[in-house]
């Protein structure tokens, strides 16, 4: 399954919402649109969408660490899939193997990755979740990239989305962990 096309969108913050300068975070987004193998069908083994969220996601989180500055502390992937597949087809895509090239791709992954999957049409936004990399419970770094392809996925492809980030959201105040009452 080669990609009909990749995206990266690189967003480098340097001021907060509230304008005033505050220290720089990149995220970077890397996106691949894919044919959905099992669009229009109810297959029970989906490990085709399996290898393909390995290989892709090798591919996918060395371009988008190609693209970031520093060493990347969280991480999150996710998938559109088109109105031909169903909500498994993205989870089959972004969980079994998926994760292992992306955390040794940013040296660590003690912490689960953070994911989304929907179905939808071209255009369709989507949240990214981001999460720390390696602290599950960094509240400073729970995050959030919206993405949105304008065409894609068709009715019978998945996009697959990774992203990473350099740092925290803009000015947390939120804390660093579980708060116990």
């Amino acid at each position: 399954m080669e990609p009909r096309k990749t995206q990266i969108i690189r967003e480098r913050s340097t001021r907060d919402l509230r304008g005033r300068p505050c220290a720089p975070v990149t995220r970077v987004v890397a996106m691949a649109v894919l044919d959905n193998p099992y669009a229009g069908t109810s297959a029970e083994d989906l490990s085709q969408l399996f290898d393909a969220g390995g290989r892709l996601g090798a591919q996918l989180t060395e371009m988008a660490l190609a693209e970031l500055p520093g060493p990347a502390v969280s991480y999150g992937k996710a998938a559109i899939v088109g109105t031909d597949g169903d909500f498994e087809h993205g989870g089959a895509l972004i969980h079994p193997r998926l994760g292992k090239p992306m955390r040794a791709g940013v040296g660590g992954g003690k912490a689960l990755i953070p994911s989304n999957v929907k179905v939808a049409g071209p255009g369709a936004a989507l949240d990214l979740p981001l999460g720390h990399k390696d602290e599950g419970w960094s509240f400073d770094h729970f995050d959030t990239v919206t993405v949105a392809l304008g065409d894609a996925p068709l009715p019978h492809e998945i996009v697959l989305i990774l992203g990473i980030a350099d740092g925290a959201r803009l000015w947390p105040r939120c804390g660093d962990g579980p708060i116990t009452d």
